[in-house]
Formats: structure tokens, sequence, C-alpha cells
């Protein structure tokens, strides 16, 4: 398996990047943004695969330790980053959030980051250097649990603060596993979880949009009709798209839910576009695309050189998992509206950018890595594997 890893990660991506492109070929004329440009904003994310691609050749060539020193100063930026968010003149307001910089000032005009995709790399990175740090101590309260928690704390409550709920969860979801991993202390790690369970819970029914797509949500197949013109909407037309795609889909170009009846559907819905055009054999292709990297990325950052490679190999991974599968789950109705967008697939420079990055990440730890079966002398017995690192 050690010889196949680093090709069928590499692979996927590939394939996912290439189905990138064809779905903006197909749904670029009705982003109302480009005015009916198709190859505008194909070019776009052309140009974005290329800094990425460079972007993925740097970290897959930077040496680990150097990276494991840099880790304060990486987290510095990224939390420096999400503050920018919220500067006049600097920061970016759509729909009621801040979760934008713009680089105009930089001759970059029209040109947007999130922030929050550097900052969640930031605090993988951050923790993993933590916990090689403090060694055999990370099982102690303080420096094992108390410490890594107040590293997340401040980047994910800046996040929400941008009322980017979905994504603040999600980086805190996958730093529980990350310190899991590592070994801290989990009834202390339960009882977080079940405080931000309830700090989110707390959020969510303070914030009245946020407030109305749960409730609507849930009222969604109790009478769809009324949900057309609501935020169930988006959900609803999704799935229509699931069900008029059927098997092999309508044909590449021929989706109906894409002209301006589906918002977004270049972005964060692009998965039903795919299952309206291409069928369930193609959605079927994407989520064992998104299972072979899980796969295949945790084996190589479980068998990384070093404590602090296999702890960022494994947030990397969980990082882009966990959004596929929250994005899969929102557009299948599964889950309450959230804007993520589909790692590799959906347009936008920044999460494009950020999964390049840890592909890269990843791609590095292989070349390093310790496979049993190469150490292993012959008739020796294979070394187990635990999951707690």
């Amino acid at each position: 398996m050690s010889k196949i890893a680093g090709h069928a990660l590499l692979g996927c991506v590939i394939l996912l990047l290439g189905l990138s492109i064809v779905m903006l070929v197909s749904t670029g004329m009705w982003v109302r943004d480009y005015q009916g440009d198709a190859f505008a904003i194909v070019q776009r994310q052309l140009l974005w695969i290329g800094l990425g691609a460079m972007a993925g050749a740097m970290a897959l060539r930077i040496p680990m330790d150097w990276l494991q020193r840099l880790a304060p100063w990486i987290y510095g930026a990224g939390c420096v980053l999400l503050a920018l968010c919220f500067v006049e003149g600097v920061g970016k307001e759509i729909n009621g959030s801040y979760r934008w910089i713009e680089l105009g000032k930089l001759g970059l005009s029209g040109v947007r980051l999130q922030p929050s995709e550097f900052a969640r790399l930031a605090v993988v990175i951050a923790l993993a250097a933590w916990y090689m740090r403090v060694g055999e101590r990370s099982r102690s309260f303080f420096q094992g649990f108390l410490i890594p928690l107040l590293l997340v704390t401040v980047p994910v409550a800046l996040i929400g603060a941008e009322v980017d709920i979905g994504t603040a969860a999600l980086v805190g979801l996958a730093c529980f596993c990350l310190m899991f991993v590592a070994g801290a202390n989990l009834p202390a790690l339960v009882v977080t979880v079940l405080a931000g369970l309830g700090a989110v819970y707390g959020v969510i029914r303070f914030i009245p949009n946020r407030a109305a797509r749960f409730t609507d949500f849930f009222e969604i197949w109790r009478d769809p009709m009324s949900q057309m013109n609501e935020t169930g909407m988006q959900q609803i037309r999704a799935m229509m798209a699931f069900a008029n795609g059927s098997t092999t889909g309508v044909g590449l170009g021929e989706g109906q839910q894409k002209m301006s009846r589906l918002p977004y559907a270049h972005t964060d819905f692009v998965f039903p576009i795919i299952g309206e055009e291409l069928g369930l054999v193609a959605t079927l292709s994407v989520v064992v695309c998104y299972a072979l990297m899980l796969v295949f990325g945790m084996f190589i950052a479980l068998h990384a050189a070093t404590r602090f490679g296999r702890l960022v190999g494994v947030g990397c991974v969980v990082l882009i998992a966990f959004q596929a599968t929250l994005n899969i789950a929102v557009t299948t109705a599964c889950l309450p509206n959230k804007g993520l967008p589909l790692p590799l697939v959906s347009y936008g420079g920044s999460n494009l950018l950020f999964c390049l990055v840890c592909v890269g990440l990843l791609l590095n730890l292989h070349r390093t890595a310790v496979y049993p079966e190469v150490l292993r002398p012959a008739g020796m017995p294979r070394r187990r594997v635990t999951p707690r690192v």
C-alpha cells in the first residue's frame, strides 16, 4: 500500500480538479457576476489551480522541522488575518458576514481572500508543534489540554465573530480529533465538546438568519411549496436536481436547476448539478474519491517520520474530509444549509489554495514516511499502528 499511497492521493486530486473545470464550463454562463462569460470564471479557476499547484509544490519541499520552528509565526499570522476582516476598508462584508479581505489596495482589484482557510491550517500546525514540544506530557491537563484549548479558542472565536458558524464548528471538530490523536485528556475533551455544542446552539438561537435556517430545514418537507422562496429553497432545488439526473444524468450542460433556480450552483451547490447532469454514477465516484483521499491520506499521516508530521497529516486529512462530508450532507438535505464549498471541485480561490497546500504537505510526509513493509525484515510480524500518536 505504501507504494501506491502517494500516487492514489494525487490521482484523486487530479480527477476532482478536472471535474471542477468541466462543471465550471457547464455552470459558468449562469453566474451573475460574470454576465454569461463562462470562460472568464474557468480562467480564474485555472489561475487559482496554478497558484495552488505552486503553493502545494512549496509545501512538498519544505523541511518539516522548518515548518515546526515557524509554527508560532504561522499561527500569529492566521489570527492577524482573521482580525483584518473587521478593519474598515480592508475587510469585506457580504450577506451579513465579514469573512473576506479585499486585495484592491495591492493592485488586485476584485480579488478577495478568505483568511479562515489559512487560519484553519495555521491552528493545526500550531497544535502539532505544541504537542511535539511537550512530548509525553500531552496527557497532562494543563500542557496537554488547557493550553491547546486556548490555542484553538482564539481563531475559532474570531471565525465565529465573522458569523461563519459552520467553519468555526469545522475547525473546532478537526482540532478535537487532533487533540484526541495526540493523547489529550479524554474526559476534558468530552466536556469541551458538550460546551461547544451548547455555544453553537446559543449562537444559532440568537442570530435570526441562522435560526431561520434550522427552522426552515425542519419545515422543508412538511410544506415544500411554502419554502420555495425562503432559505429552504436551495435544498429543495438540490433534491430536484438529483431526482432529475437519476442514474446517468440528463447530459453535460443540459441541467435546468443551474439556470438561476439554484443560487451558488458553481460553489456551495455544485454537487447537485453533478448529480443532475452526470447522474448517480458521477456523484458516487466523487464520494469514492474523497473516501480514497481519507484512507490514503490517513495512511500516509500515521506513518510520518516524526510526531509533528503525523499530527499535521491527520489535521490536513480531517479538515478536507469533514468539509467534503458537510457539503454533501447539506446538498442532500441531511443537514441545515451552510455555505461550505466542496473541496477541490467548487469555484473559489482561498479554499482551493488551502486544499492543495494540504495535499502538498501529505505528499511531503509520504516522501519521508516510515512504512513497516519497508523496514520489517523478512518473516517478522507487522507492527500494530494505533490511532493515538
